[in-house]
C-alpha cells in the first residue's frame, strides 16, 4: 500500500468515526442519566450500553491522533457489546459493526504508518537496531 492509499483511507476514517460520534452521542446524553450503574431502574443491559459506549466514543475521539490505542479500544468495546448481545439472544449488534469496522481501520492506519516512519529511517541511515 503505498502512502497516498494510506491517507485516503485514514482520511476516510476519521470522517466516518466524525460521523458515528456526531450521530451517536445525542441518543447517549438523551438516554437520561447517562451514567452506569446509578438508577436502579436500569437493566444489565442499559448499564452495559451506558459503559461501553462512552469506551466507544473515547476510542473515535483518541483515533483521531493515535490510531492505535483508539483501534484497541474501539474493537475492544465493539466486540464486548455485539458477544454480549449475541449471546442473550437481545439482537445481532448491528449497530456496532460500524465502530468496528472503525477501529479495524484505526489499527491499519496506524500498523501502515509505523512501517512507513521505521522503512524511511532504515533508508536514511537513522535506525540503530
Amino acid at each position: 500500500m503505498d502512502q497516498k492509499k494510506l491517507k485516503i483511507i485514514k482520511w476516510t476514517v476519521k470522517i466516518i468515526a466524525l460521523l458515528i460520534v456526531v450521530g451517536g452521542l445525542p441518543f447517549y446524553f438523551g438516554y437520561g442519566n447517562p451514567l452506569p450503574f446509578i438508577n436502579p431502574e436500569y437493566t444489565f443491559y442499559d448499564n452495559l450500553w451506558l459503559t461501553v459506549f462512552p469506551l466507544m466514543f473515547i476510542g473515535l475521539a483518541l483515533g483521531w491522533k493515535y490510531e492505535k490505542i483508539g483501534g484497541y479500544l474501539l474493537i475492544t468495546s465493539s466486540l464486548i457489546g455485539l458477544i454480549t448481545l449475541v449471546i442473550a439472544g437481545k439482537g445481532s449488534g448491528t449497530q456496532m459493526l460500524a465502530s468496528l469496522l472503525v477501529g479495524i481501520l484505526y489499527l491499519i492506519v496506524g500498523y501502515k504508518k509505523s512501517n512507513f516512519t521505521n522503512n524511511n529511517l532504515l533508508k536514511n541511515g537513522k535506525l540503530m537496531q
